[in-house]
């Protein structure tokens, strides 16, 4: 997983074909912290996947145009389109990531 440090790499790397997943997340986030121990074992079970994280508190405007009100998140782009989000509250556990890539 490769960490986005600019707006232009962000939209650099959502504009592929490829499905794209962002998770969004902060250093001093309890539950970024919790599912980042998962994350590298999820990340490879979906090899169809292209993932990237931003630290919000870096690109804070990213995060606004998106709609991340809450951390961690992950949304789902493809061809440069959200397509979907799934926010803080439904992100605490390993298993609710999987539940949701398993849709891509």
């Amino acid at each position: 997983m490769r960490r986005l440090n600019s707006a232009s790499d962000f939209e650099s790397s959502i504009r592929g074909d490829q499905t794209t997943v962002v998770k969004f997340y902060a250093d001093w986030c309890p539950d970024c912290k919790r599912l980042e121990q998962h994350f590298g074992q999820i990340v490879s079970e979906y090899p169809n996947l292209s993932f990237y994280d931003i630290n919000v508190e870096e690109l804070e405007d990213v995060a606004e145009l998106q709609n991340v009100r809450g951390i961690p998140s992950l949304l789902v782009f493809r061809n440069g389109e959200k397509v979907a989000h799934l926010h803080s509250a439904n992100l605490k556990t390993p298993q609710q990531a999987r539940d949701f890539l398993n849709e891509f």
